[in-house]
């Protein structure tokens, strides 16, 4: 993939020479920024020259920001997370990011500190710094959970919105969709992709049982909650005959997110509980029949681990989970070949989808000064021609051998959707699914938790 990518920029170099000897070149079509929907910022006194006619007949409409024109005065920007996010050298993409850094610095004069903070005392450091008025840094990592609507509402960031249009330095859904706040996206990243989720399955435990293969119900269209509890039933085998299941085809049925997900609900919508949902209802009661008929392995008392526990002992056919445990995977179960495909699909959705329920982005303090600097270095910085044909590559193809399992892992990255529950600190989350798991009704949780829910929107919403 990479070597057609390089092919391509080749090309496409050797036509615009072959263009400009030939005196068909115009000289300023190339402009950056011409076109750009964005709009430059005030400060901004440098501004893009004028398309020719030829070039605009020509070109590729562009979302870059028109080149600007500032000096910082020799600022030093504070960039904070729970990580250290120095740009390393490690690849091609990287290390035009790094070059596009230091060029920047030289033009605009501005110096960068990154500020790595303990994650464990993160939240609590950021959010007591952001009250007091004294944000930590002037570009700082947040959580969704605890940002939205707790923080936003008091005025404490500033939108994004105006400065976020090049697709081709920041992910679109992180600003339009992901922090949204009252019509405002407040939240910004470089073109990364989303959260994979979905189901690893044992495709040498599949053929030992001469089960069906999981990747023809997906190229078929027919991957849903029936063929996938189908499965799982199949797979639940007594094969030493002594009356016990000694292989099961479900590590655990408790992948609630991930089944709102899969059918396009969520437990509470803005500030309402969403309990009444009939796709939120369709959900209850596939966990629910699950828990009642027995499919998934039995607890055997261990903590939120024991499900993939359990799937590395080879004798369990499916895990639910996500793509940052794919590699544990691959190295702790070297005897065998492991699979990835989407989460089933919904009887309401038409798409397949991953989840996040953790959502975390970059965000400017309303106290730091000029954010429309910041977020036209940050855009510069990532606007690079990369040479990867997707978000994610390098990681998935190191990660997985077999092209199925990419396309199905890059197939829900674009269809990642987000759960809330971690919002509200007085949510029943874990209790409601408890009862699900154990086969209770889905009418009967639905009642007993639905003010329940409420009340924990209203404890954040109505403060």
């Amino acid at each position: 993939m990479r070597t057609k990518k390089v092919m391509s920029v080749l090309i496409s170099m050797l036509l615009v020479a072959a263009t400009t000897a030939c005196g068909g070149g115009s000289g300023n079509g190339g402009n950056a920024g011409g076109g750009a929907s964005a709009k430059p910022a005030a400060s901004a006194n440098t501004p893009a020259a004028e398309a020719t006619p030829e070039a605009s007949a020509t070109a590729e409409p562009t979302t870059a920001t028109p080149e600007m024109d500032f000096d910082m005065g020799g600022r030093t920007i504070k960039i904070v997370s729970w990580w250290d996010m120095t740009i390393p050298e490690d690849n091609p993409d990287n290390i035009q990011r790094s070059k596009n850094l230091k060029e920047l610095q030289k033009k605009h004069n501005f110096k960068v500190e990154y500020v790595a903070l303990d994650f464990g005392e993160y939240q609590k450091k950021v959010v007591a710094s952001l009250v007091a008025g004294e944000p930590l840094g002037d570009i700082v990592r947040m959580g969704k959970a605890y940002m939205i609507p707790a923080l936003t509402k008091q005025d404490l960031f500033w939108p994004v919105d105006d400065y976020t249009k090049n697709e081709n330095a920041f992910n679109q859904q992180m600003t339009t969709e992901f922090s949204q706040y009252n019509g405002k996206g407040y939240g910004f990243s470089e073109n990364a992709g989303n959260l994979i989720s979905g189901v690893f399955y044992n495709r040498t435990l599949m053929k030992k049982l001469g089960m069906k293969p999981l990747q023809e119900y997906v190229n078929e269209d027919n991957w849903n909650w029936d063929t996938f509890t189908q499965v799982a039933k199949e797979a639940n085998k007594d094969t030493d005959n002594n009356g016990k299941l000694d292989v099961w085809g479900l590590a655990s049925g408790g992948f609630l997110e991930m089944a709102l997900a899969a059918n396009e609900t969520d437990l509470t919508i803005d500030d309402k509980q969403n309990l009444d949902d009939p796709k939120a209802l369709e959900v209850f009661k596939f966990i629910s029949k699950l828990g009642a008929e027995k499919v998934a392995r039995p607890t055997e008392g261990g903590d939120w681990q024991e499900p993939a526990q359990f799937f590395r002992q080879g004798n369990t056919l499916m895990y639910a989970g996500a793509d940052y445990e794919a590699n544990g995977f691959k190295t702790d179960m070297k005897d065998y070949d492991i699979g990835f495909v989407p989460f089933p699909k919904g009887p309401n959705a038409t798409e397949y989808h991953s989840v996040e329920s953790n959502v975390q982005f970059l965000t400017i303090p309303k106290k730091v000064e000029n954010p429309e600097w910041l977020l036209y270095i940050w855009e510069k910085i990532n606007d690079i021609e990369s040479i990867y044909d997707y978000p994610k590559q390098a990681s998935l193809e190191s990660t997985y051998d077999n092209e199925d399992d990419i396309n199905n892992a890059k197939l829900v990255e674009g269809g990642m959707l987000l759960t809330n529950h971690n919002t509200f600190s007085t949510m029943p989350y874990y209790e409601l699914l408890d009862e699900l798991k154990k086969g209770t009704s889905a009418s009967t949780v639905i009642q007993k938790y639905k003010a329940k829910v409420q009340a924990s929107v209203d404890a954040v919403y109505k403060k």
